[in-house]
């Protein structure tokens, strides 16, 4: 199987590429909106049990443009890097990636956080955008560590991660506000070591 390919665009194009195989994921931008405040909006009550409190205007442009504001500068400042999700086959928007709370010196460590549009969901479109991100996280970006964290009826999100090889580490109390409710989540995470030996293995398993 061949390596993801990376896609660097210039910085007036405002988009970083990361190619998977049935996705790829891409710098948001602002003029992103008309497509994810749809999706979004249609994918509201499959996406809020997950996701913390929306606001009255979170779906507004300006709250858009808001949000690519401060994305452009997480990315600049180096302690996020969020992306969007797109298909392959034609472009479409399907849902985001979020490396966030990016730590270097003794740590080399970030989070993980994602989202998938309800049409999307359960076609395998998230593993594929993960696996494509894994590599550009320990080898690009030299990261000892990722983590994630997902509440323990999520069993959605739990094969996610598993089958991504991350390890479920603990239980955190109370840890995130979701929906208007502090909620205790699992911590999972993948170390560099063990990303490296499940890419050994699996490119030894067969033509």
């Amino acid at each position: 199987m061949a390596p993801p390919v990376f896609r660097f665009r210039t910085r007036t194009q405002e988009e970083f590429r990361i190619e998977g195989h049935k996705t790829y994921l891409r710098t948001p931008v602002i003029g992103d909106y008309a497509e994810w405040s749809q999706l979004r909006s249609a994918s509201k009550a499959f996406l809020e049990p997950w996701e913390p409190l929306w606001s009255e205007d979170d779906l507004t442009r300006a709250a858009f443009r808001y949000r690519i504001r401060r994305y452009d500068a997480d990315r600049s400042a180096g302690v996020a890097l969020p992306l969007f999700v797109c298909h392959k086959s034609n472009g479409r928007l399907v849902g985001g990636v979020t490396l966030g709370s990016i730590r270097r010196g003794v740590a080399e460590c970030c989070s993980l956080g994602y989202w998938m549009g309800e049409q999307h969901a359960g076609k395998g479109l998230m593993s594929d955008a993960l696996n494509s991100l894994l590599p550009h996280v320990f080898g690009r970006m030299r990261l000892h560590r990722i983590e994630a964290a997902c509440i323990p009826n999520n069993q959605r999100s739990q094969r996610l991660l598993e089958k991504a090889g991350f390890r479920r580490e603990g239980y955190l109390n109370g840890y995130l506000k979701i929906n208007g409710a502090w909620r205790d989540h699992l911590l999972y995470a993948l170390i560099a070591e063990d990303w490296q030996s499940r890419r050994v293995k699996g490119s030894g398993s067969g033509g």
